[in-house]
């Protein structure tokens, strides 16, 4: 099974997130097209749609955002995401020529991928505070090569004994062809 959906998050054999981060933004993109005849048009002041955008629209992306292994291009397209919704919001069109930077300046909004990222350290830091004997402790003290999903072992010896996983004792002796 390549993946599947788990508590309304996208889980993927690869342990990378960019189908959980679309679904979400797909999500996200319907509930601000749901919201355009009522609320974005209509003649509602900007901060009191700013604060339902804070209320009602955010929270559905950032939903499960805490266990996002984020790259690069997934910032892209959360920022690419939230400059749309900032634009649905004040009625800016495409044709309009607005620079991205005169909507952020207008609306006071922190970028949607500075938010996932505090997202992300808040859940780094609740773990760090729990006990060192809890699951979730041991696994930040993994090996390098386990976190980043390459599960061969290097040509070490391993120490099984050692308290926190396997330890690197010394290489391996070169073989003899």
């Amino acid at each position: 099974m390549e993946e599947f959906v788990y508590l309304g998050s996208v889980i993927h054999s690869t342990t990378q997130s960019p189908a959980d981060i679309s679904c979400c933004n797909a999500i996200t993109r319907t509930a601000v097209q749901n919201l355009e005849s009522q609320i974005w048009k209509s003649r509602i002041s900007i901060s009191t749609k700013l604060k339902l955008y804070n209320t009602c629209i955010v929270p559905i992306f950032l939903y499960g955002s805490q266990c996002w292994a984020v790259t690069k291009s997934d910032l892209h397209m959360i920022n690419v995401l939230d400059q749309w919704c900032l634009y649905k919001l004040l009625g800016i069109k495409w044709y309009h020529h607005v620079w991205n930077d005169d909507v952020r300046v207008e609306t006071e909004q922190p970028h949607l991928s500075a938010t996932v990222q505090a997202q992300r350290l808040s859940l780094f830091s609740y773990i760090v505070r729990m006990p060192d004997e809890s699951d979730a402790k041991q696994i930040l003290k993994l090996p390098p090569w386990i976190t980043r999903g390459d599960h061969r072992m290097p040509p070490y010896y391993v120490d099984e004994d050692y308290p926190a996983g396997p330890g690197i004792i010394e290489p391996l002796p070169e073989r003899s062809s």
